[in-house]
């Protein structure tokens, strides 16, 4: 079942929407049945949590409150909406998943990943993607991409300095480490062009040995 369930990481400004939006369409070209979703959401309550989470006028909120609501938003997304239609045989295209918990928190945050593993243990009950793509950026790159698009959200971890994106990606290069044969990294701070070409090739040459 998991082996359908492929996530997509990356820091801030690194375009992973943009080619989840390109890929979903290409696949289903493609004859693939397949659903795209998002972290966290997906789903009305995952949603809400979101603009708890993300709410830029939240700034008081503490980083372990942080872990638990995104644990909590990404439980009742996987149970309503993720596996149902892993379950049905569907590919599932997850924009964020714990890889971005371990990061953000466990790292960025400095709560630790052994303490978010231990939170999203529990949430997740092992349903882990088979295949993940970290879209590698460098954070001032993503940052300013961030500053010309005026019609995406400014969310509260926008708003962090440039030490806290640093740490996000140092924590990433550290996870491709840990789990080298899941992870796929790709570099994102090339044309969204080039970047989309690349992420296609690969997972279709995941998809036809799968």
């Amino acid at each position: 079942m998991n082996n359908k369930f492929i996530t997509f990481e990356g820091g801030e400004g690194a375009g992973k929407t943009s080619v989840i939006s390109e890929l979903s369409k290409f696949l289903e070209g493609a004859g693939f049945n397949l659903i795209t979703t998002r972290e966290p959401g997906g789903i009305k309550i995952a949603e809400n949590i979101r603009q708890i989470i993300l709410d830029p006028n939240n700034t008081a909120m503490d980083g372990r409150t942080e872990a638990l609501l995104y644990a909590a938003a990404r439980r009742q997304h996987l149970v309503e909406k993720v596996i149902p239609e892993l379950n049905l045989g569907k590919i599932v295209l997850c924009d964020r998943f714990l890889d971005s918990s371990l990061v953000y928190q466990g790292i960025a945050r400095k709560i630790g990943l052994d303490e978010i593993f231990s939170i999203n243990n529990f949430a997740i009950e092992n349903c882990m993607p088979k295949l993940t793509f970290y879209f590698d950026i460098d954070p001032e790159i993503g940052l300013a991409r961030i500053a010309k698009n005026k019609n995406r959200e400014i969310n509260r971890l926008d708003m962090e300095n440039l030490d806290f994106h640093y740490s996000v990606r140092e924590g990433y290069l550290k996870l491709l480490t840990m789990f080298p044969e899941r992870i796929v990294s790709i570099d994102a701070n090339r044309p969204l062009e080039e970047v989309i070409t690349e992420t296609k090739e690969k997972i279709m040459s995941y998809l036809q040995v799968m």
